[in-house]
């Protein structure tokens, strides 16, 4: 095969990383339903991590990281807890398997889910004792970790 240079090579870098804009000039951007929503998120990931909150690439506010190491020499660092407040529904980051939660997910209120995010259309849909709940698991549960 004969390399040009519309061919992408494999990236071993994370596209999602912290930055440097601050949680309150990214919740500008979006709608004030959005923003109010975050602020209850907000203030449930603080308290249950003790951490302030940041922004993980341009939509993401996490809480806390850890570090891993794929067997296949991949490695980087992931937010213990997050959440992105995206236009059409609430993306929460709280575990790499949603599987996770699926006592929790019984009981939570109205989502959906894909293989490791859990996604809200409105807050007031979710019993938000389960949801801190989650949070608490996912953050307690997120640690440094290499595979072998």
């Amino acid at each position: 095969m004969e390399f040009t240079s519309q061919m992408k090579m494999p990236s071993k870098q994370n596209k999602t990383i912290v930055t440097t804009t601050s949680p309150e000039e990214f919740l500008r951007t979006v709608s004030e339903k959005r923003q109010q929503e975050a602020a209850v998120l907000i203030e449930i990931m603080s308290r249950v991590s003790g951490q302030s909150p940041v922004m993980w690439g341009s939509s993401i506010i996490g809480f806390g990281t850890y570090h891993y190491k794929y067997a296949s020499g991949r490695e980087g660092d992931w937010m213990k807890v997050g959440f992105s407040p995206r236009k059409a529904k609430i993306s929460l980051y709280l575990s790499c398997n949603a599987d996770d939660f699926a006592k929790q997910l019984e009981r939570l209120g109205k989502h959906t889910r894909g293989k490791g995010c859990i996604y809200i259309n409105k807050l007031t849909d979710s019993n938000l004792e389960v949801l801190e709940e989650m949070v608490k698991i996912a953050y307690e549960g997120a640690q440094d970790y290499e595979a072998k």
